[in-house]
């Protein structure tokens, strides 16, 4: 009770700021990563971590397509180290929420304009100085040598316990021997970095998507870099919702959303090595998971979802990828 009366002062302050009645009623939001609030016409976002992260997407509003129906921003600030938005209210609720409800027509529906926004995304120029995102869930670095963070991060790996050092060895050969598949990897166009359907607002009644949210990983990669988070989340959905709301989200729901979102955008799936390019992506995520969740028992005894047995799952051919490239 103390810690949601701190939140509701937090987000009164954050009100206030941007000069709303800070007594206006509080409504909190389902959310996976911030503390969120409805007041009235506005909603506000409370970074739960002492990160920029949300001042970052603040500075990148101004940038986005038209396409992506961005809220408007009445204000940004940090309190105590952790970052807030005030933003207009957009009309839908997210659509993973509504996807259970939806017939056929309507999901590809969906999957089409959400296309349309993200293709719009990527091309847009990333501004300079919002190029790179500080703790993007990619250990990845621009230029020919792309993948030298993911090795130096599975280096670190083999030292944890609980981890087998001879697999964390024949992954680093594997990372080598595909890394050619990413090259170039120079894009100065944006991406959004957390492409799911819990970012997305749904509102049938207006004509569908009325707005892709929460771009605080956006930066500048190559476009199919997208594609990682967004077929994790088709593979495993119920592990992208608030806790809650796992049993309306089924992998069976979304087994024919990758192969709609290609057709409703070819280019992103054109790479002649697009798998490799995908597995590259999977594990520099993996890893990144990895180091800030490290086993605390043995690989048998984990959950299939844990990291280090989504990483043995890749190399062994055996991961969501490996499903879909089968058809």
């Amino acid at each position: 009770m103390a810690l949601t009366r701190l939140a509701e002062l937090r987000a009164r302050r954050a009100l206030a700021t941007a000069r709303i009645d800070p007594e206006t009623p509080l409504v909190a939001v389902e959310s996976v990563t911030n503390e969120v609030w409805s007041a009235g016409d506005a909603i506000v976002r409370v970074n739960r971590r002492i990160h920029p992260r949300l001042r970052r997407e603040a500075e990148l509003v101004e940038h986005l397509p038209a396409a992506l129906h961005y809220p408007e921003l009445l204000a940004v600030g940090v309190e105590n180290g952790a970052d807030w938005l005030v933003l207009r209210r957009r009309p839908g609720i997210p659509l993973v929420r509504c996807w259970p409800g939806l017939d056929t027509d309507e999901r590809r529906q969906a999957v089409r304009q959400v296309a349309t926004a993200i293709a719009a995304l990527h091309h847009t120029q990333a501004p300079l100085e919002l190029a790179t995102a500080k703790g993007a869930p990619h250990l990845l670095q621009p230029g020919p040598r792309a993948t030298d963070p993911v090795i130096a991060g599975l280096d670190r790996a083999a030292e944890l316990p609980n981890v087998d050092r001879v697999a964390i060895a024949e992954t680093v050969a594997w990372v080598r021997a595909l890394r050619p598949a990413l090259d170039p990897f120079d894009s100065t166009t944006l991406i959004h970095g957390d492409l799911h359907f819990q970012n997305v607002l749904w509102d049938g009644p207006r004509g569908g998507v009325t707005a892709v949210l929460d771009l605080e990983f956006s930066r500048a990669a190559p476009p199919d870099l997208d594609l990682d988070v967004f077929l994790r989340f088709c593979a495993y959905p119920h592990l992208f919702v608030p806790v809650g709301r796992e049993a309306d989200a089924r992998a069976e729901a979304y087994a024919d959303v990758p192969a709609w979102f290609a057709e409703a955008y070819p280019e992103l799936f054109a790479h002649p090595r697009l798998l490799d390019r995908l597995r590259l992506y999977s594990v520099a995520f993996d890893v990144h998971d990895l180091l800030e969740n490290p086993p605390l028992k043995r690989a048998s005894e984990l959950t299939r979802q844990h990291p280090y047995r989504r990483l043995l799952s890749t190399l062994r051919g055996q991961s969501h990828l490996e499903v879909l490239a089968r058809g």
